[in-house]
């Protein structure tokens, strides 16, 4: 999180915005990050063989999230905390408190909950 936060204050990134940015503060594009794990698989074997990405890695991320925390938790955690949903009428009942997704955040990070 320190590391992003220096990104933040070092590139201009908004409070409300994409938040990485290139050395000339634009938003990184779709392009870019395809680039990147390009490169990335290219010069980290395992990485390629993977086929590490933006998707593979919020993919893992989510699944170590239900895994620990339940499905409730994961499914906050990825943003679909909505009630507009297909996965029918038990997810009406079912909700992560903003207090759990925190924990489980923290748990993934490192960092301690306040």
């Amino acid at each position: 999180m320190w590391h992003l936060l220096q990104h933040v204050e070092h590139r201009g990134s908004p409070m409300n915005g994409r938040l990485l940015r290139n050395a000339k503060r634009a938003q990184i594009t779709y392009h870019s990050y395809d680039y990147l794990w390009n490169r990335l698989g290219e010069n980290l074997t395992w990485a390629g063989k993977q086929g590490v990405s933006t998707h593979w890695l919020r993919d893992t991320t989510l699944t170590w999230v239900e895994r620990h925390y339940g499905y409730a938790v994961a499914r906050a955690f990825a943003g679909h905390n909505d009630s507009n949903s297909d996965a029918g009428s038990t997810m009406t009942y079912i909700r992560a408190t903003l207090g759990e997704v925190a924990t489980a955040l923290a748990a993934l990070t490192g960092e301690h909950t306040r």
